[in-house]
């Protein structure tokens, strides 16, 4: 669900309010680029459980696009480069900012792979980064149900079939625990063998 100013509200308190109301009149004025201290600043001010909302609501405020995204993205900390790659559905249409998912799949943060693998990626990763998308997810322990149209991308794709088998038998031969999403993305291939 896209956030709203009046949804995120009853969430914070008056000081929060206000510096959002603020930090979104910043976004719209023309030609300012002081939101973008404010979107740094979201956490301190109105929680870090509402400074994803708030971010997104500066971001399209200022009709960020993919320049001010990737900037704001490689600037960031591990909370903004999050907050923007939950944005970029809304906000970019086209492939412009795969790079930015691209990246977060390389991270270690499996907050950042979590946001990585959502709707965004979905639309616009090939299916070559897809599929090492899915096994990212499984070597880091990011649940399979974070990736957006998983059933619907993994149907048939018989290459992810192959290359879940071979992280499952490199796993067990190991002596290491095989993820239960393995199984479950197996099965979605319909080549399980």
């Amino acid at each position: 669900m896209t956030p709203t100013r009046d949804g995120l509200a009853p969430r914070l308190d008056a000081a929060g309010l206000a510096w959002l109301d603020a930090a979104l009149a910043e976004a719209a004025a023309p030609g300012g680029g002081a939101w973008e201290l404010r979107f740094a600043a979201a956490g301190r001010h109105v929680g870090q459980d509402a400074a994803d909302d708030a971010r997104f609501l500066l971001l399209r405020e200022a009709g960020a696009g993919p320049a001010t995204l990737t900037r704001l993205y490689r600037q960031g900390t591990g909370a903004e480069r999050h907050a923007v790659l939950l944005a970029l559905p809304a906000l970019v249409p086209g492939p412009e900012a795969v790079p930015l998912v691209e990246d977060a799949l390389r991270a270690n943060d499996t907050r950042l792979v979590a946001a990585a693998v959502g709707p965004y990626a979905a639309a616009h990763l090939d299916p070559h980064a897809w599929r090492h998308a899915v096994l990212k997810c499984l070597f880091t322990g990011v649940p399979v149900d974070r990736v957006a149209k998983l059933a619907e991308r993994a149907e048939g794709d018989g290459e992810l079939a192959r290359m879940l088998g071979d992280f499952a038998a490199e796993r067990s031969a190991a002596g290491r625990h095989v993820p239960a999403g393995l199984h479950r993305v197996l099965a979605l291939t319909g080549l399980e063998s």
